[in-house]
């Protein structure tokens, strides 16, 4: 199985580099703790022409959120953080402006009512994290907590960092280390890079902005200001150095996969665990099935994860459609997830960024799919 299942995957993501689909990006996929899929396509630099391998690096955006998460709930397993509780009690100048009573399960779920940027943020200032946290720290909600539920594009991560960073008294990229990644051997995940890996980095690049055409005074452009959305921005060498986990995560697929492969083997990977059992059913519960979306759109939100499920229900189906796959995926089109009923766990990132209408239609969404459709053709 392994070695067809690698091949197919191969053969697939060659096709679409030599389609002009994609220009470079790998795939990893554990079952039951073992990795089975391992692979790569196409060129990780196009102004050098270095090509992919196995261990180039990857900005993926937002797929740096599932990471923040677990770390979250890595607290909350050793009884420090609990999700009702104010984020306040553990960050007390977050109460200013009306924030008392927004609690540690609204900022996982996005539902907290600040995803907007500070007025007039600059890439100069994301690399601040003490500028960051007091700016977003003097926020006035949008909405009252729990009432919306609108995606905390860039602010998810500084503000569930600072808890992290208050709780554990360490910054956040080091709590990740530590705690999460040293005792899985996840190697390739970065949240601001040491100097030594940046040759190892692809660069990447938007195949177009979906920000060109929003209205200005749009709500979405102080969700994602243009002025540090954008390829350009996440490509400077300070960015690469700043830690940003909202969407700065740097990394490979088998970083991801592994991530992952812990989460589907119910908080434990070779024998090694991070999570309790119970976490992981508690995790994953769908918390924002009946709040209703910022502009309008339906959303399946657990605690901190994008859900696998039905479309029309705002799941997110390159999971799956079973509705207990749990993950994030990233800006322009990387994804990682858990898939506890088959034991699966699956990473991808790629360096051109690209978006359309139809998730079906997604590199992530084609090459989960062939994967699913192996194991379960294997399980008959």
């Amino acid at each position: 199985m392994q070695i067809l299942l690698n091949d197919r995957v191969q053969q697939l993501i060659d096709s679409f580099v030599e389609s002009g689909a994609e220009v470079g990006l790998q795939v990893a996929a554990y079952i039951d703790g073992e990795l089975i899929v391992d692979a790569w396509a196409g060129i990780a630099n196009e102004m050098s022409g270095q090509p992919v391998n196995g261990d180039s690096l990857f900005t993926s955006w937002s797929t740096t959120k599932g990471f923040v998460a677990t770390c979250l709930h890595i607290l909350a397993d050793r009884g420090l953080v609990a999700y009702d509780t104010p984020i306040a009690h553990y960050w007390p100048e977050f109460a200013a402006n009306g924030k008392a009573a927004i609690t540690v399960r609204h900022a996982l779920t996005h539902t907290a009512g600040i995803p907007q940027m500070p007025t007039g943020v600059t890439p100069e200032m994301m690399t601040d994290w003490t500028a960051m946290c007091t700016a977003i720290a003097s926020h006035t909600p949008l909405w009252p907590p729990g009432t919306k539920v609108g995606y905390h594009a860039w602010t998810f991560g500084w503000i569930l960092g600072e808890i992290i960073r208050r709780v554990a008294d360490q910054p956040f990229a080091q709590f990740a280390q530590e705690a999460l990644c040293q005792p899985l051997g996840i190697t390739d995940f970065y949240v601001g890079i040491p100097d030594a890996v940046e040759p190892r980095i692809a660069p990447v690049r938007l195949a177009f902005d979906p920000l060109t055409n929003v209205p200005a005074g749009s709500l979405m452009l102080q969700i994602t200001p243009p002025q540090v959305t954008s390829d350009v921005v996440v490509n400077r060498p300070d960015i690469r150095r700043a830690s940003i986990p909202g969407g700065g995560g740097i990394m490979n697929a088998r970083a991801i996969a592994r991530h992952y492969a812990m989460l589907a083997g119910y908080g434990q990977l070779d024998g090694v665990r991070i999570l309790s059992p119970a976490r992981i059913d508690i995790l994953r519960t769908c918390q924002t099935a009946h709040i209703a979306g910022l502009f309008g759109e339906p959303s399946r939100f657990g605690l901190g994860y994008g859900l696998g499920g039905v479309a029309e229900q705002g799941a997110d189906v390159a999971m799956g459609h079973g509705g207990g796959e749990f993950g994030h995926g990233g800006h322009g089109g990387s994804l990682g997830f858990a898939d506890p009923a088959r034991k699966l766990s699956f990473g991808l990132t790629k360096n051109l960024m690209t978006y359309g209408a139809d998730p079906t239609q997604a590199t992530a969404y084609k090459v989960a799919a062939a994967i699913r459709t192996h194991i379960d053709r294997d399980a008959l």
